[in-house]
């Protein structure tokens, strides 16, 4: 007789999630690189063998241990005034995670409150609202960000703003579209007969059946403002020299793309792979949080 196997069910919202999270294994894997990048960066100051900005004039673009004339005591090599490259990776993991937490985190709040305001009110308030998003979103987002870093002046701070400012309206849009769909429902009705104030209505009612989207475009987000805060520091707009950033590391090492590889190819290995764990993240965090794509 044919046994039938039953998969037990979830018992816990926390377990649900965790249950279809786990099927996605590229998910699970970029998960795995991100909380060890983040153990990482936290750790630097132990785990980085040299400063990030120690020189050793007598090992000026020394190549990897593994290549004839590298050195152990540098394992990645180094860079054209003799830092490690190993360890400047390492500390600028902590540059690109605070990066994407900050911009990320800006661009939620504001986008989320405006995009509430937009989608709960309508009318002319709506209308005036998007009318500016799409005005923002009809720039290409760098090119932008590139105008507005001009604007208020190079360095790490501004560019966190600008990019923050760029990535804002895919949450206002984001948001209000959510916002417009659940204002109609049943139970939004129902507070409001109940005497519900508008706060309680779009903040306590409304809002918290709308962060499934909002957090994986927020994952998405994340791995975004790496990618344009390493671009802004490769133009030199970014973060400025001697930070070890990922970005501005590229842009120091522009000039021995020929003669020292691998002053280019570990920072540029870095944000590949860091974007890509986030990104399988995000994927992970859609199939988990999305009804529609939920395995019965």
């Amino acid at each position: 007789m044919a046994v039938i196997e039953v998969k037990a069910k979830p018992t816990s919202a926390l377990a649900e999630f965790w249950y279809y999270f786990s099927h996605n294994k590229g998910a699970v894997v970029g998960l795995v690189f991100f909380v060890a990048l983040v153990i990482v960066a936290i750790a630097a100051p132990l785990v980085a063998p040299w400063l990030p900005n120690e020189q050793n004039r007598s090992v000026l673009l020394l190549p990897p241990f593994w290549q004839e004339g590298g050195s152990t005591q540098y394992l990645l090599g180094t860079d054209a005034v003799g830092r490690d490259i190993l360890s400047r990776l390492i500390y600028g993991a902590r540059f690109s995670l605070f990066i994407g937490l900050v911009v990320v985190s800006v661009s939620v709040i504001s986008g989320v409150l405006i995009g509430l305001v937009a989608g709960y009110f309508s009318g002319w308030i709506d209308t005036v609202i998007m009318r500016i998003m799409d005005i923002i979103l009809a720039f290409p987002s760098l090119l932008l960000a590139l105008v507005l870093v001009a604007v208020l002046g190079p360095g790490l701070v501004n560019a966190m703003i600008a990019i923050a400012l760029v990535n804002q309206p895919h949450f206002v849009r984001l948001t209000r579209a959510a916002v417009m769909n659940e204002r109609g429902k049943d139970y939004v009705v129902g507070s409001r007969v109940a005497g519900a104030g508008t706060l309680r209505l779009m903040f306590l009612t409304i809002l918290p059946n709308c962060l499934a989207p909002l957090i994986v475009q927020a994952t998405l987000a994340f791995s975004a403002a790496i990618l344009d805060a390493a671009a802004l520091g490769f133009l030199g707009m970014g973060a400025q020299p001697p930070t070890p950033e990922w970005g501005t590391m590229l842009a120091e090492s522009r000039e021995f793309i020929q003669r020292a590889w691998w002053v280019v190819t570990f920072p540029g290995l870095a944000i590949l792979i860091t974007v890509l764990a986030i990104n399988l993240m995000g994927d992970g965090l859609r199939d988990a949080l999305d009804p529609k794509l939920k395995r019965s």
